[in-house]
């Protein structure tokens, strides 16, 4: 893919971690969720339908299960998944184990892969993506302290 082509679809679309939505959703402010916030209707912004899961199995009570389902309704959903997200992310964890670094969670691991595939950027607060960053290109977005965003 060309270098301009590859630029402007990683501004298409801005993937929201569970790690974000956990602190959205119970009203948490940090530089993340204030970014989310201020950008919701500027941008396209989504989740995966393996960060749905993730959120929505952690949910304890039946209302606050419906209520989250409905806030997440805002979001695009994206289906993740199949044998090529599969392969590819068993790839990039391998070549991560190569460099001596370990992924903690399989979820993260789909993700990442899911957002560098696809050209997508990253809104996230999990360690566990720096690697991918680093060594696999994954595009973050990394929002800038709550007084510069609301300054735009």
């Amino acid at each position: 893919m060309e270098a301009s082509k590859r630029k402007e679809s990683v501004r298409s679309a801005v993937i929201v971690d569970s790690s974000v939505l956990i602190d959205y959703l119970a009203d948490r402010s940090t530089p993340q969720t204030d970014w989310l916030e201020h950008n919701f209707s500027r941008r396209r912004i989504g989740v995966t339908t393996l960060i749905l899961i993730e959120v929505l199995q952690g949910i304890r009570r039946d209302d606050l299960f419906d209520e989250t389902l409905d806030a997440l309704e805002h979001f695009v959903l994206f289906e993740a998944g199949g044998r090529d997200l599969a392969v590819a992310s068993a790839r990039n964890y391998r070549a991560l184990r190569q460099r001596g670094i370990t992924i903690r969670n399989t979820i993260d691991c789909l993700t990442a892969t899911f957002c560098i595939n696809e050209g997508y950027e990253l809104l996230h607060n999990d360690r566990d993506f720096n690697p991918f960053e680093e060594h696999l290109h994954l595009e973050v977005l990394h929002p800038e302290p709550t007084n510069s965003i609301l300054a735009e």
